[in-house]
């Protein structure tokens, strides 16, 4: 299962991408996402760094510690969430940046808990983060 949400942001791709790769400040674009923090010596990005990540959907609530897997200044920011990768590609567009998050379930367990109407949320999910990213990059 896979879904994305593409957004134009009126700011340079360096710019946002530095805000999204910042992941200590997460929690104030995603509706799930509550905190990051970098964790085994990470304190930026770069691949094979580990952040964790704490969430909270109505009750339930989950705690994650991804991986980066790509890391490519003012282009591509993935990290593998434990079977589900996550990925944000920033383009050059119009003066600013079109900014794609997307997720891709890659492990058997992660599809167990991703049926139809919770790839609905993340999508929903999703587009809530790119408008709070935009609000913040445009400030």
């Amino acid at each position: 299962m896979e879904g994305q949400v593409t957004i134009h942001i009126n700011a340079a791709p360096e710019a946002v991408y530095a805000l999204v790769t910042d992941v200590t400040r997460m929690g104030e674009w995603s509706p799930e996402t509550k905190s990051c923090e970098w964790v085994d010596g990470a304190n930026g990005p770069a691949v094979g760094a580990k952040f964790r990540g704490t969430n909270k959907m109505g009750p339930f609530k989950w705690s994650t510690t991804p991986t980066i897997t790509e890391c490519v200044a003012g282009k591509l920011f993935a990290f593998d969430a434990g079977g589900t990768i996550w990925t944000y590609s920033f383009t050059e567009s119009n003066g600013g940046t079109s900014v794609t998050e997307s997720f891709r379930v890659e492990s058997t367990i992660s599809k167990l808990y991703t049926l139809p109407p919770r790839r609905n949320q993340m999508i929903k999910g999703m587009q809530h983060t790119l408008e709070r990213l935009k609000s913040a990059a445009e400030a």
